[in-house]
Formats: C-alpha cells, sequence, structure tokens
C-alpha cells in the first residue's frame, strides 16, 4: 500500500498560478504568448493571462492539467530567463509561483 501512494500522487493534475507586477505591459504580453505558446507545444499546457480587475500591472499566469511537475517547472525557468522576463517587471518585483493540486 505504501509504494501506491507516490504513484496516486503523481497521476495528480497540477495547476500552476504565477503572478508578479509589469513596468511594460506590450513587451510583457507579447513576451508571455511566446513563453505560453512554446509550453502548448512542448507540455501540451494552454496557459492563461489574467490581470488584476483594480490594478492594471498585476497580471497572473494559469496553467492547468500539468502532469509533470519537474518538467514543466524546468522548462518554464528557461523559457522565462531566455525571454529576459525580469526585464518587463516593475522594478523590486518577482514573479511568484503557487502549485495546487486536484
Amino acid at each position: 500500500m505504501a509504494g501506491s501512494v507516490p504513484t496516486r500522487l503523481k497521476l495528480l493534475a497540477l495547476s500552476y498560478y504565477i503572478y508578479y507586477r509589469v513596468a511594460r505591459p506590450a513587451q510583457a504580453q507579447t513576451l508571455v504568448r511566446q513563453i505560453q505558446a512554446e509550453l502548448k507545444t512542448r507540455y501540451s499546457v494552454v496557459g492563461r493571462l489574467v490581470r488584476k480587475r483594480d490594478d492594471a500591472s498585476t497580471w497572473m499566469e494559469i496553467y492547468e492539467g500539468v502532469r509533470d511537475a519537474a518538467a514543466f517547472e524546468h522548462y518554464l525557468a528557461l523559457s522565462v530567463q531566455a525571454a529576459h522576463f525580469e526585464n518587463v517587471l516593475e522594478p523590486g518585483s518577482a514573479r511568484h509561483m503557487e502549485c495546487f493540486e486536484d
């Protein structure tokens, strides 16, 4: 029985919520769309981009149905780094990632 728990946990779908504040919205949107297109091609994970209702500089990327957390997180980090995403963030801001399981 103990061996079945890790297998079961590995099969759970994960949802990622990544939020941050942008200083350059047009450039940020272009970069996010590029990153999301790569993730869709590579992992078949469709990302969404939303903006806080009362604060247009606070954005959130949402990725649902992720099955391989390690691979997804690794490739997402590489994509963000390659895009130099830090250049579109508000000074002192950073990307914050939260992960939830179904």
